[in-house]
């Protein structure tokens, strides 16, 4: 039987990815410290379907604490792979005083762990969840893992970064199997409260304009969660380092985003604008070249179908 550590597990991507482990028949650790950063009940709903399962065992730790609680972990060393999506979350309140919050949860987790499983020997692999944060404003599009030099233009990308370099450096000093997925703006269902389509369809289905930072035409490249998951149980093999684009082929502005939403949902949608935030950047758009060389990932759902997802998970009832 095949053997997962999974941090953040109760998150938006980190209990899909559970959920996924647990169909596969594999034993499954999460790890979870329930920030408050949203509503903590909506975290443990998310795991509701994996508490069922006798292969999912929920440790309620701080990672960037003691962590030996983990030596008790009964599974073979030679089939543990540690999933690493456990983070401080968002952009925008990564300013100010709250910087703290992201080095320790981002960086003092992340090297914590590193030195538990580098400790431990035996790891399969060590998978860390980056993001397109990292690469702030290049010159030029499309984002790509060799030509474009990251420079983040927000402290949350600064920490992301620092901590992908982490594993990199653990890799190449100390020889711990690793790869690291740098995702592109992820969506569908159990997304985050405070993310752009579930603030965006919450709205639209109480009739309310949406509010928009900036003028709408900034980019994004958006990535459906369930390709996310495929591109991380891929990855589970993927054990030299590497750090790898996943972005999901969708790349539109967010005005056409909401347009095709309108469209899925069957309504106009109004919207208002605001002033851009800071640590915003225009566009986002990944080159998944050596994803699809070195895993063979390939994102597979449009955004059509993708925003037809979150929409009948938020609302049940929406016609299918």
């Amino acid at each position: 039987m095949k053997n997962y550590i999974v941090t953040g597990c109760a998150g938006f991507i980190g209990s899909t990815l559970v959920d996924r482990l647990l169909s596969e028949g594999a034993s499954v650790t999460g790890i979870d410290v329930f920030r408050d950063y949203y509503d903590t009940e909506i975290k443990r709903h998310n795991l509701a379907s994996a508490l069922e399962n006798p292969l999912f065992t929920l440790a309620e730790k701080d990672l960037s604490q003691d962590l030996s609680f983990l030596n008790s972990f009964t599974g073979n060393s030679d089939e543990l792979v540690i999933y690493h999506l456990a983070a401080q979350a968002g952009v925008r309140k990564s300013w100010g005083s709250d910087f703290r919050v992201y080095t320790r949860d981002n960086i003092d987790a992340t090297q914590n762990l590193l030195e538990w499983a580098h400790s431990r020997g035996g790891i399969k692999n060590f998978v860390y969840a980056s993001s397109s944060s990292i690469y702030g404003i290049p010159s030029t599009l499309p984002m790509t893992e060799e030509k474009t030099v990251p420079v983040p233009h927000s402290p949350y990308g600064v920490t992301k970064l620092a901590a992908e370099n982490l594993v990199r450096l653990y890799t190449a000093n100390r020889g711990l199997p690793s790869a690291s997925l740098r995702f592109f703006t992820v969506y569908g269902p159990r997304q985050r409260p405070d993310m752009a389509f579930n603030r965006f369809i919450q709205a639209a289905f109480r009739e309310k304009p949406i509010g928009v930072f900036g003028n709408g035409k900034q980019t994004r490249d958006f990535t459906f969660v369930d390709d996310i998951v495929q591109g991380l149980r891929l990855a589970e093999n993927s054990t030299t380092g590497l750090a790898m684009n996943l972005g999901g082929g969708n790349r539109v502005t967010l005005l056409q985003a909401i347009e095709t939403l309108g469209k899925v949902m069957g309504r106009e949608i109004k919207i208002d604008f605001s002033e851009s935030k800071l640590g915003d950047v225009p566009d986002t758009w990944a080159s998944a070249e050596l994803a699809l060389q070195e895993l063979g990932w390939k994102p597979s759902v449009s955004l059509e179908e993708g925003l037809r997802q979150e929409v009948i998970w938020l609302n049940p009832s929406f016609p299918q």
